[in-house]
Order: C-alpha cells, then structure tokens, then sequence
C-alpha cells in the first residue's frame, strides 16, 4: 500500500469520527463496527476497498497500542470483510504474441519496449515507468535492470536478449532520462500506458480480452502463463521468453 493510500484511508476515518464527534483514541469495538458498515451502505465501496481502509485504522491503533496511548486495539476483534479474489487473467501465448507483433510494428519506439518489460519481464506498471536509461547496466557479463520494487526493495533483473533489443530501440543512444517517453517529450507515467496498451490490443491481429481492470492489473494481465515475479535476488529469477522469432 502506498504512503498516498495510506493518507487518504486515515483521513476518511479521521472525517467520519469528526462528523460523529468522535474521539479516534475513546473509539471502541461498535463504533468502529458502525464506520465498515457506513462504508459498505453510504459510501459504496467495494470489498476490496473496505478491507484496504480498515485495515489502515487497525493500524493506526496497532501504532497506538505500541506507543501506550491506549491498553488494546478497539480494531482487534472486529469483523473484516474477505474479498473476493481477483478475476484478473493472464493472456494466452497467442494473444501476447499478437501484443507483442502489434507493439514491434508501432511507430512508437516506447511501445515494444513497454509490453516487453511488462509481459517478458513480468514488472508492475509503475516499476516499468519508472525506470531510468541509468538504471540498466552489465554484471558478470549479463545486462540487468536495477528495480526498485515496494518498500524501496532492490533488484537487479537479468534481461535477455528480446528484452535488451527493445530497450535500446527505446533508448536510440540516449545517456540519461527516463526509459519510457511520451509524444510530449515526458516521462510515461501509468495513465499514459495504460492508453498505449489499450491502443495496442485494438490493433492487435488476435482479439485481445479488454483491459478494465485499471492500471494496477495491467501488468497482471500482459502476463503469460507460469511468468514469475522478481524475486529478491537476480540469480532467483529466470525471465519468461516466449516466440523470440517474433522479437
């Protein structure tokens, strides 16, 4: 979870103790059974999304209890929503293939570097973002991209050779700045991907299912089959190469 998630789900808890005048820290089981149920019945959230800004209050008196502030957690015994899980889909070989031909043949440079870090690679969408030409270098004679993960976590992805290709068609001899550009000359950022790959599924030669579950699924969703995710270490993880005739 992000710091801005983080912010946003305590300051809607914070909003309705005010609204109720309630004080956070005299605040007890019920009450905070009351603030799941207002977000579920006014609030319409979705279960994913209750779970997510409770579990943030659970911590906010975890916090508490830790520092002394109060005895026990009013949060501790509540009852928490399970969400369901996610129906998001991988695409089959066929259909990355034609992603993957789609995004080869663009006049865009950007955009077969984008689905190859994001399906070859198996990175989130904003790690794929948010890489730098400097971040990619040689270790042991391979070349690797230094990714920065969750938690300012480390890891350098050894790429292979599909990969780097679309890299430095991308790059075109640059010596510093972000990977990814747009047409305006600025870093790719989620919104603008995520418009790229959903022009690139339209005229993808195989039909492509639609891409409505938003920008933190996308790279789910690019992903083959059994592609793993970084692990901690470089030697722990083996990039997915699929059809290198199409690359």
């Amino acid at each position: 979870m992000s710091r801005a998630h983080a912010h946003s789900d305590l300051r809607c808890y914070l909003l309705w103790c005010a609204e109720h005048d309630l004080d956070p820290l005299v605040a007890r089981r019920p009450q905070l059974e009351m603030y799941v149920r207002w977000m579920q019945g006014q609030r319409g959230f979705k279960p994913s999304t209750v779970a997510r800004r409770f579990g943030t209050v659970a911590g906010f008196y975890r916090i508490a209890v830790i520092d002394g502030l109060l005895p026990t957690s009013p949060a501790e015994h509540v009852r928490r929503l399970v969400p369901a899980e996610s129906p998001t889909l991988g695409l089959t070989r066929l259909q990355f293939e034609a992603l993957l031909v789609a995004a080869r043949e663009s006049a865009n440079v950007n955009d077969f570097a984008l689905v190859a870090l994001l399906g070859l690679l198996a990175l989130l969408i904003v790690e794929a973002t948010g890489a730098n030409v400097t971040d990619f270098g040689e270790q042991h004679g391979h070349r690797v991209l230094r990714v920065v993960g969750k938690g300012g976590k480390v890891v350098l992805v050894p790429l292979p050779p599909a990969v780097c290709r679309a890299i430095d068609r991308a790059v075109d001899g640059r010596a510093g700045g972000p990977l990814l550009w747009t047409r305006e000359g600025t870093r790719m950022d989620r919104r603008a991907a995520t418009r790229r790959l959903r022009f690139l599924a339209r005229h993808a030669v195989a039909p492509l299912p639609r891409l409505l579950h938003g920008r933190r699924h996308l790279s789910d969703e690019l992903r083959p089959s059994c592609a793993p995710r970084p692990g901690g270490s470089a030697a722990a993880y083996t990039p997915v190469t699929r059809a290198p005739s199409l690359l």
